[in-house]
């Protein structure tokens, strides 16, 4: 009797691209936080104990309530946090009296699931007069924790806003200027270079004048970010073109213009995949700068303005020194946020370039 020989499993381009991913821990570790971090986003409003705006004008700066499971007794009582009393100089102290138990899937402030549900459901919070907050309060009473998952739905949807626009316009003009090159060329690359040449800050402060004050200021970023866009495809677009004028002349691409292939199918499937990796790249690089821009034109009053919440307008809120020596809780939880967001998009995009690497050999384990 001969052995049995294991029968190889087949090759295919999405099984080789998981294999290389998954040799990178930190690309796989920074995607799956990617997904936490939008999934986060996505039910904010229900795992908010509060309203974005939600003020509680009897505890400024209110510290981070513990989530206590026994009392002072050492008796066993569950999840509860203890009521607190206004001392001297905004400090608090601890109510041992007062005890408020966590509640799981308690009615509070109404909101639209997914945009489209209402309900009045929330993960979890105690009942009134109580208040939990786990991220402690800012200067305004409002609770750290709700504001910075309502802020992550402007600052995580704004970079994908932007390169969703900049990048498929770079993309498919770089690709057309350097496929066709002569006068179609001359257009495309004139027009970048003008647009090259519109200095960003002044275009933004600009815009922001022309838009309407009653606009909601998530509109007007988004707004802003989406005009920005049609100008950022610019730089994008000038390097595709180069890319794209040392792969026209590629083999595969002579034989499928041999074979009767139209110069966009030839473009969209064979020139503009072989420039996957650089693109990735960039993208995972733009969107963390989108994010980072957003704190920036915070700063300058032209940015998402409260009381609607954003991680840039969070970290302007907490840049006095009183804050930074007394509440420093106002200042790590954005922080933190954009820390762990840009590194995950950095992570996430360098194993992503490895894996779709044209010119990679395929992992050991499959058959061509």
């Amino acid at each position: 009797m001969t052995p049995s020989v294991p029968e190889l499993e087949a090759w295919s381009p999405a099984r080789d691209f998981w294999r290389h991913l998954r040799r990178s821990p930190l690309a796989v570790a920074g995607g799956a936080l990617l997904v936490v971090l939008y999934t986060v986003a996505l039910f904010a409003p229900f795992l908010a104990p509060y309203a974005e705006s939600d003020i509680d004008r009897d505890r400024f700066f209110h510290p981070p309530t513990p989530l206590r499971f026994v009392d002072e007794h050492g008796q066993w009582r569950g999840p509860f946090v203890y009521g607190t009393r206004a001392g001297a100089d905004q400090s608090y102290e601890v109510d041992r009296s007062q005890r408020y138990p966590l509640r799981l899937f308690p009615r509070g402030a109404r909101y639209r699931l997914l945009g489209l549900v209402p309900t009045d459901r929330h993960l979890f919070g105690v009942d009134r007069p109580g208040r939990i907050f786990l991220l402690g309060a800012d200067d305004t009473g409002r609770d750290v924790w709700t504001r910075l998952l309502y802020g992550s739905q402007v600052s995580l949807t704004v970079g994908l806003v932007g390169i969703a626009i900049s990048f498929s316009l770079g993309l498919l003009l770089g690709g057309v200027s350097g496929y066709f090159g002569g006068w179609v060329d001359t257009l495309i690359m004139r027009s970048t270079e003008l647009l090259l040449s519109i200095p960003g800050l002044y275009l933004i402060v600009a815009l922001r004048g022309v838009f309407p004050l009653e606009l909601p200021s998530q509109q007007t970023y988004l707004a802003i970010v989406a005009i920005l866009s049609f100008i950022g495809w610019a730089s994008l677009a000038r390097v595709i073109r180069g890319m794209v004028l040392s792969l026209r002349q590629a083999e595969y691409v002579l034989a499928a213009q041999a074979m009767g292939a139209s110069s966009l199918r030839v473009i969209v499937r064979h020139i503009l995949p072989n420039t996957l990796s650089f693109t990735i790249v960039a993208a995972t690089v733009a969107v963390p700068g989108y994010i980072l821009g957003e704190v920036f034109l915070s700063f300058l009053g032209v940015g998402v303005q409260p009381p609607a919440a954003s991680w840039g307008n969070m970290l302007i809120a907490a840049r006095s020194e009183r804050v930074l020596t007394s509440f420093p809780w106002m200042l790590l939880a954005p922080g933190v946020a954009i820390l762990l967001t840009v590194m995950a998009f950095n992570f996430f995009g360098d194993g992503l370039r490895d894996a779709l690497d044209p010119r990679k050999a395929p992992v050991a384990g499959g058959r061509l």
